[in-house]
């Protein structure tokens, strides 16, 4: 019954984003103008052309990556056993803006600069995966540490490309990965991502039980049946690849995929058969929010979308940080 009503709620809350996302913005249309657009019975004009070709597809893209991150962010949690897991732990995000960096500044071209960022970001990935096997085993506390190194060194990098371009354009599309952002989604960018999120869902929720003993720890996993080391490998690359596409048309958005997890967790619960499709609805809704945020607050100028997630996020994180530490008996 929770979970009826939770997931009934968080629909009411897309859709009511999704009309607000495509009535407002730097010209804003009358809720029935989009309804009609929607709906196929308005005629060629202005209102048209902005709601179905400029910002449908826009709302559309909000709503799959903050689904993915979400749902990534809810399996990381679930791998790592540690409330304060994201997507970005694994240094994808760095890895990716590395990518389209260098892509950028070597002026190959709109097209692929997506797959530098993808690539940079399986790199990322295989570093990271390499650094924290200790006796073919990945461990938890390992993992955690080679992504955040690798995060830092990525970053450096992309800091280093982006100051020693002399070309302006060229510094803008790396803050666009660097910062995050949906200003450039287009009907022919939803497509992957939303395969992505469709595979890894389906992929994931069959997962539900296996990640449902984790929560039990290691050991009794292990008990019940679970090979943990095998399972956790694919699960990581699993969700390491959808991450990894997600980025590729967003740039780094951080922070969804930790904060829409636990608001989750305490809506439906621990098991992941309920938990990861309220928290996919629930980071839709939530992007599809802070990107009208993003759009309006300083109309008609833009606000990088991951710049207002980190605004919010780092204060859940510390929040965060500070329950973990007193669970842990840790203070000071």
């Amino acid at each position: 019954m929770r979970f009826t009503l939770v997931t009934a709620a968080l629909l009411a809350v897309l859709a009511v984003g999704t009309v607000a996302g495509l009535a407002l913005g730097s010209a804003r249309i009358p809720v029935g103008e989009v309804l009609r657009a929607l709906s196929g019975q308005a005629g060629p004009g202005p209102f048209r052309t902005i709601v179905l070709d400029v910002r449908l597809p826009r709302v559309l893209l909000a709503a799959v990556v903050g689904a993915g991150l979400a749902l990534v962010g809810a399996v990381l949690q679930a791998l790592v056993r540690n409330p304060l897991a994201d997507p970005y732990l694994l240094g994808i995000s760095s890895g990716a803006s590395t990518g389209a960096a260098l892509v950028v500044v070597f002026g190959i071209g709109a097209v692929s600069m997506t797959l530098g960022a993808f690539t940079g970001a399986m790199v990322a990935l295989v570093v990271v995966y390499a650094m924290a096997r200790r006796g073919g085993a990945i461990t938890t506390g390992r993992l955690v540490l080679a992504g955040v190194a690798v995060q830092y060194v990525l970053s450096a990098l992309t800091s280093l490309v982006l100051v020693t371009s002399s070309q302006n354009e060229h510094l803008r599309a790396i803050l666009f990965w660097t910062l995050g952002g949906l200003g450039q989604a287009r009907w022919h960018s939803l497509l992957l991502p939303a395969l992505a999120l469709l595979a890894g869902l389906v992929l994931l929720l069959a997962l539900a039980r296996p990640l449902d003993l984790l929560l039990v720890g290691e050991e009794g996993a292990t008990v019940l049946g679970l090979e943990v080391g095998r399972f956790r490998a694919a699960a990581f690359v699993l969700a390491s690849l959808v991450t990894a596409v997600l980025v590729t048309v967003s740039g780094s958005i951080g922070f969804v995929g930790l904060m829409v997890p636990h608001a989750a967790r305490m809506a439906v619960g621990a098991g992941h058969r309920a938990l990861l499709p309220v928290a996919a609805l629930g980071g839709a809704a939530f992007l599809v929010l802070a990107d009208l945020a993003a759009r309006t607050l300083a109309a008609p100028q833009e606000i990088p979308v991951g710049v207002l997630t980190a605004l919010t996020g780092g204060p859940f994180f510390l929040w965060l940080l500070r329950r973990t530490q007193r669970a842990e008996g840790v203070t000071g």
